[in-house]
């Protein structure tokens, strides 16, 4: 009897003394059940205000496990791309961002067949909300539907510049 008191009062006085550990964030369903809403959902987990925090286990929850996300890159005028796991990519961006950061769809190219599908996302970025574009590109997303939902299997991108600019055809809705 005494031992239980014990054995609660540490469990008590542990939770009271740490605090309690922070709910993880899962997607809800309507963020997985089309693909609009998972592309919607991984576009506004990454996007917000300087100095707010972005729900980075909301955004984890969207990719499947082992899935990639990859940038490609111009290295003195080279081609170059690096490849990172869902976690490498989130720990480098960090939970809140120093400045602010919206990237918002502006078209997209669908082709499904079965259970996969391939997304073509055009976008842009600002650093306000309603502020000027600072950059474009295009998103490549590969997705997976399983478990009656989709997942991210893949999700890599490369930027507009004067020697790649977006086609007519990707440009805009």
């Amino acid at each position: 009897m005494k031992s239980d008191f014990i054995a609660v009062f540490f469990l008590f006085y542990g939770l009271v003394a740490t605090g309690q550990a922070p709910k993880k964030v899962h997607s809800s369903p309507e963020d997985v059940e089309t693909l609009s809403g998972i592309i919607a959902s991984a576009y506004d987990g990454i996007s917000g205000e300087a100095g707010t925090s972005r729900q980075l286990e909301k955004i984890k929850a969207l990719y499947a496990p082992n899935a990639i996300i990859f940038k490609n890159t111009s290295i003195e005028g080279k081609p170059s791309r690096e490849v990172l796991t869902v976690a490498e990519f989130y720990e480098g961006m960090g939970e809140v961002r120093e400045s602010g950061f919206f990237e918002e769809e502006i078209n997209r190219e669908i082709r499904i067949f079965g259970t996969i599908a391939h997304v073509w996302s055009t976008y842009q970025v600002r650093h306000a909300k309603n502020g000027p574009v600072i950059r474009r590109g295009i998103n490549s997303l590969q997705l997976h539907f399983k478990d009656n939902r989709w997942w991210i299997l893949s999700w890599g991108w490369d930027g507009e510049n004067e020697e790649n600019k977006i086609p007519a055809s990707f440009d805009s809705y």
